[in-house]
């Protein structure tokens, strides 16, 4: 299916009003085949497709869709969303050429234990996103090859970019 051949759709809120409307979307497919309890949660909104892993399995969702034709880790990031819980928010944008659209993954962890598995053995291209997100909101990644701070000293106290961090640093 490509873009073009795609009629607009609405802003879609919840995985199974997402899934009715685009059964058809091949990393929908693709996932729903693979692990359906995987998916815990969709959304399409702005002509953007957001899928909600579970945790454990961001790995192995990569490598489904990358077989399903999305063939281009673009980036990811992190979001804090203190004092919420689950606190912590990874984005990962992955890119189809063939079908010309990109998709986000989105993980959600609790501040208890922030941790992930590294999705590098997938896009060894996330090394750096993964380093960086280490770094600066203290997420750790599970299999990394290489999991040290990329732009803060390493000897730098906590993670500058979680919301509970002091303003002007720790004195």
């Amino acid at each position: 299916m490509t873009i073009e051949s795609r009629t607009p759709l609405p802003t879609l809120s919840g995985k199974q009003a997402v899934f009715e409307s685009m059964a058809d979307h091949p990393a929908i497919k693709a996932l729903l085949i693979w692990n359906a309890q995987a998916l815990t949660d969709a959304k399409f909104d702005f002509g953007e497709l957001t899928l909600t892993i579970d945790s454990t399995e961001i790995r192995a969702a990569c490598s489904t869709v990358q077989s399903a034709g999305y063939n281009f880790f673009e980036d990811m990031t992190a979001v804090d969303w203190f004092p919420r819980s689950p606190r912590f928010q990874l984005s990962y944008h992955i890119l189809s050429h063939a079908c010309k659209e990109r998709i986000r993954l989105r993980v959600m962890l609790d501040e208890a234990e922030p941790e992930v598995e590294s999705i590098t053995s997938v896009w060894p291209s996330a090394n750096y996103y993964e380093r960086e997100v280490f770094d600066l909101f203290g997420i750790r990644f599970a299999g990394h090859p290489d999991l040290r701070r990329i732009m803060m000293p390493d000897d730098w106290q906590g993670h500058p970019l979680r919301k509970d961090y002091p303003v002007e640093g720790y004195r």
